[in-house]
């Protein structure tokens, strides 16, 4: 079994009005390169983890068409929630719901196979910000919000115990330590952050994450910190690749 990770897939198939495509020739039919680019590397054997924006969808039933066209991809996949997966229902609603290949993180772990996960999808942070790693553009999707620095600062405090809460049910028996979070849990430089304080805590072998986009290519990322592999997975950035983590 191979484990490998793509996170970001913003499928369009639930909700045809939002397309990625919108964001110039990166994206170009991109949901068949993605599909292409899979079906290349992973087996039926393999462990897939989606770190987030999943679907485009706004409700479950939606969200089934992206999920079913996921399901019908070799592996077992993993997926945990991001930022723009409205359509996320209760755990036990989306427990009924989901396709067969198909399993969750969301205040708990999962065990494949000797690999333990956990995660959750974290928020913006002022401990750290990535603007000159990013080539800005316009998002002609995004609707114009006025941020509350404080209330913002509450919605991270609220994932970090839900990152502990799941990371605390991991198997203590497996051998290979993941997590999972959307957002990205460090800063570029690997600076110690509230996350990876946590992340050193529970013995994590490698965290993957997506969220961001646009990222210039030129500039070293992330890395190893602490026993711990830091793995940004968003799609467009690994050019809808998937990246292998354990072989």
């Amino acid at each position: 079994m191979k484990v490998w990770a793509l996170a970001d897939l913003h499928l369009p198939i639930g909700n045809p009005s939002k397309n990625m495509e919108v964001f110039g020739p990166t994206w170009n039919n991109y949901v068949k390169r993605i599909e292409t680019n899979w079906k290349k590397v992973i087996g039926k054997e393999d462990l897939v983890l989606i770190a987030g924006d999943i679907s485009w969808a706004m409700k479950l039933e939606d969200a089934l068409k992206d999920l079913e066209w996921i399901d019908a991809l070799p592996g077992t996949k993993v997926i945990l929630k991001g930022n723009h997966d409205y359509w996320w229902p209760s755990s036990s609603k989306l427990a009924a719901a989901l396709p067969p290949s198909i399993h969750f993180i969301h205040n708990n772990a999962y065990n494949h196979n000797g690999v333990t996960i956990g995660g959750c999808r974290l928020w913006d942070t002022t401990e750290y910000n990535f603007s000159k790693h990013i080539v800005f553009q316009k998002n002609p999707l995004a609707k114009k919000k006025k941020k509350d620095p404080e209330k913002e600062q509450k919605i991270f405090e609220r994932d970090l115990a839900r990152l502990r809460m799941s990371l605390e049910k991991l198997d203590p028996n497996a051998p290979y330590r993941v997590a999972m979070t959307h957002y990205p849990p460090i800063g570029a430089d690997l600076h110690p952050s509230a996350t990876s304080k946590i992340l050193e805590e529970f013995k994590i072998n490698v965290c993957v994450f997506g969220h961001l986009h646009n990222v210039k290519k030129e500039r070293p990322l992330f890395g190893e910190k602490n026993g711990i592999l830091y793995l940004f997975t968003a799609a467009d950035y690994l050019n809808f690749e998937p990246v292998l983590i354990k072989a």
